[in-house]
């Protein structure tokens, strides 16, 4: 796996001509998790509704692994989150300020990287910690900060980028102290709640739109020393491809105020719950915004 610093050294550095040169085509590419996945496919299917040629790079990996391919001009665009850019790309102070935190990672990535941000959604797919109604009321077990005292009795399943992550575990033992579990296993993205709802685990690592949180009526801890900032979507485009593309932001910008928490949490259930395609998820979407 492609380190963070080489990541961030290939932004940085001076580009190839397979970088900088834009093809016929937008390439769009997604992490490796449902609601990017979605989220990719909803931009895709607007731009080719407008006329422009579109191809698709999903389910790619972490954070780290898009910016380093999108540094690489292997994809045009991709989905990224406000609160993700500013803590794990940028290393800057969390803020609870999201019109703030747009203007920084904005700011920033066109200065640093040579990359627009776009409009963002109005969601916030904020991170979390969720358990069970049961192991909540066993353990009277409501805030981050309870859950940082109660962590050596208790077992957490995650993925293993919020081992390393600044808003993951180091950011919570940072905020809050402790956060010493009994015991921690770490899953595919996709598994993690399954640990949880099978008895293998406590408490698993989350985020708020995740369509699991609501099917299985989940308690999402409440982060009470504000540790996470609002994460806002928005699609994070290369300047070249911009300048190449130019209906790219008008096309896109149009659609993201339909983006919401709730449209968020219900497709991403249909996926994840109803095993859904997220291209089906993606077409159903932009049919009722856009019928």
């Amino acid at each position: 796996m492609i380190s963070r610093r080489t990541a961030l050294g290939l932004i940085g550095g001076a580009c190839s001509l397979a970088a900088c040169s834009p093809s016929s085509s937008i390439i769009v590419g997604s992490k490796n998790f449902t609601e990017s996945i979605l989220l990719a496919e909803i931009y895709a299917q607007a731009l080719r509704k407008a006329g422009m040629r579109v191809t698709t790079r999903l389910n790619l990996g972490s954070t780290q692994i898009a910016m380093a391919a999108i540094a690489r001009g292997e994809i045009d665009l991709y989905p990224e989150y406000t609160g993700t850019a500013l803590l794990t790309v940028l290393n800057l102070p969390a803020s609870q300020d999201a019109a703030t935190i747009y203007r920084t990672v904005a700011d920033a990535f066109k200065t640093k990287y040579g990359l627009l941000w776009l409009d963002p959604a109005p969601m916030n797919d904020t991170q979390a910690i969720a358990t069970t109604k049961m192991i909540a009321t066993r353990h009277d077990l409501h805030t981050l900060s309870q859950l940082s005292r109660l962590a050596p009795q208790l077992r957490l399943a995650t993925i293993p980028e919020f081992l390393t992550r600044a808003d993951g575990l180091p950011g919570l033992r940072k905020r809050y102290g402790g956060f010493a579990f009994k015991e921690i296993r770490t899953y595919d993205i996709g598994l993690k709640y399954d640990a949880l709802l099978t008895g293998h685990a406590d408490v698993a690592t989350a985020f708020s739109t995740d369509g699991t949180v609501a099917t299985q009526h989940l308690v999402l801890l409440d982060d009470d020393k504000h540790l996470w900032p609002p994460y806002r979507p928005a699609p994070v485009v290369r300047e070249a491809t911009m300048k190449a593309f130019p209906m790219i932001a008008p096309t896109l910008n149009a659609i993201e105020s339909a983006i919401t928490t709730e449209r968020m949490q219900a497709m991403n259930a249909r996926i994840e719950s109803d095993h859904a395609d997220p291209h089906d998820v993606a077409a159903a979407f932009l049919a009722e915004i856009a019928p």
